[in-house]
């Protein structure tokens, strides 16, 4: 550990900002080696501030100087940054990449910060409002911290603005579309790393039609032809396709009406039970949205939330490869779709009539290939790097802006 606080060079700083933590890396240049990972959890309450660095597997929990948790945001992150000062003077920040959830339909590539841009993201909450006001409070926190140096604002929602307008539509009044009510789709961070490693390590089938599930507390698929995205299970918010670990999947807008014409919920009540009651955690009779709590249980509700999320994965693997008429390769990624063997087993099971052939023993190993050599589809298993992804676009485009 001594050896890594002893590190010197400019790097780059990543942060993600959710709604109660906030998760960063520190890139060492020009190489993008990554020398510490960690994580503020809980703030406004009883926070906790872990970090590991690179080299070691140990992760460390540090105290805060002033024996107060940060309040917010703003405060944890200068908690960050002076604890990066002492821990690791040697280090120069030269920018700061920031995962932003939303780019609606005018960003569709990472940017650096502007007030302009600002505005136009803040405009976005209403699309966002469970991720966006807290990726943009991490921003304006780090202003503070930082003046000067860059910061870089990186979309999951990028990646998918290569979609047709029939992939982008809903079936409702037009107008709707051009206020910006369309299918966004997200984790593209996520999916950009992927289709790079499929770039880098299987460049012959890399072009052809893909599908990757990003399988997590989050979740959603995306189908890719020639590298770009063309469709994606998520929609106009994170709620849409796939159930996720409290997240509902999609749903039959009745549901909805039901719920506030028979329940006379309002729609922050509806919110909330979309968003943090449902999905895996719903189904479970609220025993977990953690997926290897489910697979551990003997519940029958357990084994029925596993069994309709299965389901769920199933069908949009026949979807998705339905619109590319084929499929060529599928890449699963993500906490569930890298760790869950069984996961990974059950969905694949059954499919040889889509030319799936699944290398059971690879699978239980973790290999990176898990499809037997009869298999017409090449199955992967790879670890996304979100944050590879944003250090890599702000080094980028800090050298555009300042020449480093």
């Amino acid at each position: 550990m001594d050896n890594e606080k002893n590190l010197r060079g400019q790097a780059i700083l990543t942060i993600n900002a959710g709604s109660s933590s906030i998760k960063f890396s520190v890139f060492l240049l020009p190489q993008l080696n990554q020398i510490l990972v960690g994580q503020i959890d809980d703030i406004g309450g009883d926070a906790r501030f872990t970090v590991r660095w690179h080299s070691d597997n140990n992760q460390v929990s540090l105290n805060w100087p002033n024996a107060t948790p940060p309040k917010n945001h703003r405060e944890a992150l200068s908690e960050l940054i002076n604890w990066l000062h002492r821990t690791a003077n040697e280090i120069e920040i030269i920018a700061v990449g920031h995962r932003v959830v939303h780019g609606g339909q005018k960003y569709s590539a990472p940017v650096i910060v502007t007030e302009k841009v600002m505005k136009d993201l803040e405009a976005l909450v209403i699309l966002a409002p469970l991720h966006e006001p807290h990726n943009l409070a991490g921003i304006r926190a780090a202003q503070e911290s930082f003046g000067a140096i860059p910061q870089i604002a990186c979309f999951d929602t990028a990646f998918h603005r290569t979609h047709s307008f029939v992939e982008d539509c809903y079936a409702i009044p037009r107008y709707f579309y051009d206020q910006g009510v369309c299918r966004y789709g997200f984790h593209g961070l996520s999916y950009e790393y992927i289709a790079e490693q499929l770039m880098t390590k299987f460049p012959g089938e890399s072009g052809g039609k893909v599908i990757i599930a990003h399988l997590g507390n989050g979740a959603s698929m995306t189908a890719l032809k020639g590298g770009v995205s063309i469709a994606s299970t998520m929609g106009f918010s994170s709620l849409d396709g796939l159930p996720m670990g409290t997240r509902c999947g999609e749903i039959d807008p009745g549901v909805l009406l039901y719920m506030m014409q028979r329940e006379g919920l309002s729609a922050n009540e509806i919110s909330e039970i979309l968003y943090k009651e449902s999905g895996l955690k719903g189904l479970s009779g609220g025993l977990s949205n953690d997926m290897r709590t489910l697979e551990a249980s003997a519940l029958p509700e357990a084994k029925e939330a596993i069994d309709y999320y299965v389901r769920e994965v199933k069908r949009e693997i026949g979807a998705l490869t339905a619109l590319m008429a084929g499929l060529d390769v599928i890449v699963f990624t993500g906490g569930i779709g890298s760790n869950s063997v069984m996961i990974r087993e059950r969905v694949l099971s059954e499919m040889s009539w889509i030319g799936i052939d699944l290398d059971r023993e690879s699978n239980r190993n973790g290999g990176t290939i898990i499809s037997s050599k009869a298999s017409r589809v090449l199955c992967l298993r790879i670890n996304t790097d979100e944050e590879r992804v944003i250090a890599r676009h702000a080094f980028e485009l800090t050298k555009k802006m300042c020449g480093v």
